[in-house]
């Protein structure tokens, strides 16, 4: 769906609903990009092989992380839908079904990232010296994925339940607490980059069991019980699919960016690292209006209220580009005192400042996506966005190949990043522009 044209109006009818719901939710989205970025700027003036390993381990963490985001969206999809309906009980225990799902999945990679740790950074084919401080930083992170994927779960139980102020508390808290853990553990008790992972999983554990006693309160009230139930695992994962199809696509992206990025050499891969924890932040922020669509999408179609369903896709979307354009504007002023925060290096404080310039050219089309992605996943739409993000990939890897095959350097890399948004963009405006999304009922 295509922003008019004009200027869009100053006031809307559904701008205190959707403020409502998307201011709070920023915080609570950047939740993840503040742990990195945090632990960036802290693991960063311990060296630029330290922040290089980093830089390798966070993208094998955000990959895991990223795959398995739909126990955030689609549950929040799936409970908005129910709370149109006025079905309270049958939303709580779709919430509860993905917290189980949650426990199982995060085992399960837990497991295998601690295992094969060693191989996996491999895989990106690093400088002497970098590997053990990524495989260091990646065992450790991964004794936090049940607690991360918990979160997820109980995230998009609050937001369909139209709740997303305590994410945002909990967000808050969880920070606070991993700054000063990372600042202990790191320096105080000189565990170096090993510090900095077990300062985050903690936290990541505290914020998971605020959830679940906060969850607990409603269940309660609503007599739904907390158990396992092994056909609404079941169910909640196969109505999840489409939507970590959708996750593969657009993770794959960025596992190619960085496996490019690392063959350029350390440097590049630590301003790399940087950047790209700037720009998940940046657009997770712009994602905040698009959780605002999840939730008040799937609440007016699931009460059968198409229209209200188009308007308030239709303000998002201004107001997601609006919002891009403010954000893209800072990053182009703030770029070349950003870099210094992260490192001392001179030489990926310029690549760095490099590829922060393409960051804010790129931003006002990313609040355009994040918008209609939002919106689509609030409409159950989500065998569209598997496909649109797979064609998506196909578009953005010869260009990541090309860049490679010529030595064309970061810059160029994240231009062919650009593309890949831009595609996704043409994809989600035609599909908003039809009434295929736009299902009615308590259930797509």
């Amino acid at each position: 769906m295509a922003p008019s044209l004009r200027l869009p109006p100053l006031r809307h009818a559904h701008d205190a609903e959707i403020l409502r719901l998307a201011v709070p939710a920023f915080g609570a989205l950047v939740a993840e990009p503040l742990f990195l970025l945090a632990d960036s700027a802290i693991v960063g003036h311990l060296g630029t092989d330290q922040l290089a390993g980093l830089g390798i381990a966070a993208t094998v963490v955000g990959t895991a992380i990223s795959l398995c985001i739909f126990l955030a969206y689609g549950t929040t999809a799936a409970v908005a839908r129910r709370v149109g309906a006025g079905d309270a009980a049958e939303a709580l225990r779709l919430g509860v079904d993905g917290l189980w799902l949650a426990g199982i999945l995060g085992v399960l990679i837990g497991a295998l990232g601690f295992v094969g740790a060693e191989v996996v950074v491999g895989w990106f084919d690093p400088d002497a010296g970098v590997d053990g401080y990524a495989v260091t930083y990646l065992r450790i992170s991964m004794l936090g994925m049940p607690a991360m994927l918990g979160i997820f779960a109980m995230t998009g139980l609050l937001r369909g339940l139209q709740d997303t102020r305590t994410p945002l508390y909990v967000a808050v808290a969880a920070n606070l607490a991993n700054i000063v853990l990372n600042l202990v553990l790191v320096y105080g008790l000189d565990l170096g980059i090993g510090g900095s992972a077990l300062g985050t999983v903690l936290a990541q554990w505290a914020s998971v069991l605020v959830y679940v006693a906060v969850v607990r309160r409603e269940l309660i009230a609503q007599q739904v019980p907390l158990g396992w139930s092994s056909s609404g695992v079941l169910a909640s994962f196969r109505a999840s699919a489409p939507l970590f199809l959708r996750n593969v696509a657009i993770r794959s992206t960025i596992v190619i960016a960085a496996v490019v990025a690392a063959r350029m050499g350390s440097t590049e891969i630590a301003a790399h690292q940087v950047a790209f924890t700037v720009w998940t932040a940046l657009t997770l922020g712009l994602d905040a209006i698009a959780i605002a669509g999840q939730a008040l999408v799937g609440r007016y179609l699931g009460a059968s209220d198409v229209g209200g369903a188009r308007d308030a896709t239709r303000r998002m979307v201004e107001l997601s580009v609006v919002f891009g354009v403010v954000l893209g504007i800072v990053i182009f002023a703030m770029r070349d005192l950003v870099a210094p925060l992260f490192t001392d290096d001179a030489a990926v404080q310029q690549q760095l400042s490099d590829v922060l310039l393409v960051i804010a050219v790129i931003q006002p089309a990313a609040g355009w996506v994040f918008a209609l992605d939002g919106v689509l996943i609030g409409a159950g739409d989500a065998r569209f966005l598997a496909l649109a993000q797979t064609l998506a990939v196909v578009a953005f890897a010869p260009l990541a190949a090309l860049v490679q095959a010529l030595n064309l350097g970061l810059e160029a890399l994240w231009w062919a990043i650009a593309v890949w948004v831009l595609v996704r963009l043409a994809l989600l405006v035609r599909r908003a522009a039809t009434d295929a999304w736009a299902v009615a009922g308590a259930s797509r």
